[in-house]
């Protein structure tokens, strides 16, 4: 009984790895270049392979007692499989698949940190290595001595423009002094400037000279004539005159 139930074991192991090979095609090696497969779904199973590579890598160099030669080993592969799945990610977007590489954050650590630099990373106990944690330690103080624009940025809040200076009362007591000891002293400096020059009436006669009364005033003189202004007696004549010369003009003719 338990014979026949193996061999129907083995008879749909059989059938189903023939509608995986069917839908993925056979198993096979890894083309060695992303570019040589122009089917979209082998390129699916390669990278969908890479990840578990991946996954089963960093899983095994968190082991610090591995030994420093096999750690530098597993980690120098990690890299190699995340530049392979790199360009696998391409070769499925040029084959019309998904854009794996969009919305994928960067590699850090739990605390946020870089993991490496220049496209280089160190994951588990490769962070550990003689001269790669003295390389951490220096990018950390690189990143705090220089703050980028937008990390200024995130500093600018409203207590930056003042907004709640005033909140206390202290200041607006301070500014209340300072106030009014300037508004004094502004209006002392207008009252010294208008004893020294009075504004006054002018009065001034056909030919353009003050009258007696006018000159015996002190002050600034705000206007001048430079031609003889007529008095109103020679502009009321010269009207009448105009009008007549239009009244002759017009029925004397």
């Amino acid at each position: 009984m338990a014979r026949n139930q193996e061999k129907a074991q083995a008879m749909l192991n059989r059938f189903l790895q023939y509608k995986k090979d069917q839908l993925y095609g056979p198993k096979g090696k890894r083309p060695a270049f992303a570019n040589e497969c122009n089917n979209l779904g082998e390129a699916e199973r390669w990278r969908r392979q890479i990840v578990k590579e991946i996954s089963k890598e960093v899983t095994e160099i968190q082991n610090a007692s591995l030994g420093e030669h096999r750690i530098r080993d597993l980690n120098d592969h990690i890299n190699k499989l995340l530049r392979e799945k790199k360009h696998w990610e391409r070769q499925i977007k040029l084959l019309g698949g998904p854009d794996y590489t969009r919305g994928v954050p960067n590699i850090r650590d739990g605390r946020g940190a870089p993991m490496g630099a220049g496209g280089y990373f160190y994951f588990g106990a490769a962070r550990e290595l003689p001269g790669v944690r003295e390389l951490f330690e220096k990018q950390q103080l690189e990143n705090v001595k220089r703050r980028t624009r937008g990390d200024l940025h995130k500093l600018v809040d409203a207590q930056y423009y003042g907004y709640g200076d005033e909140d206390d009362g202290y200041l607006v007591k301070l500014e209340a002094k300072v106030e009014t000891k300037a508004r004094k002293r502004a209006i002392d400096k207008w009252n010294a400037q208008n004893e020294k020059s009075k504004v006054r009436k002018i009065t001034k006669t056909y030919d353009g000279s003050l009258s007696d009364a006018t000159n015996k005033e002190g002050g600034e003189v705000l206007f001048k004539a430079h031609v003889p202004l007529p008095s109103d007696e020679e502009l009321k004549a010269a009207i009448l005159a105009k009008k007549k010369a239009e009244l002759m003009a017009k029925y004397a003719s």
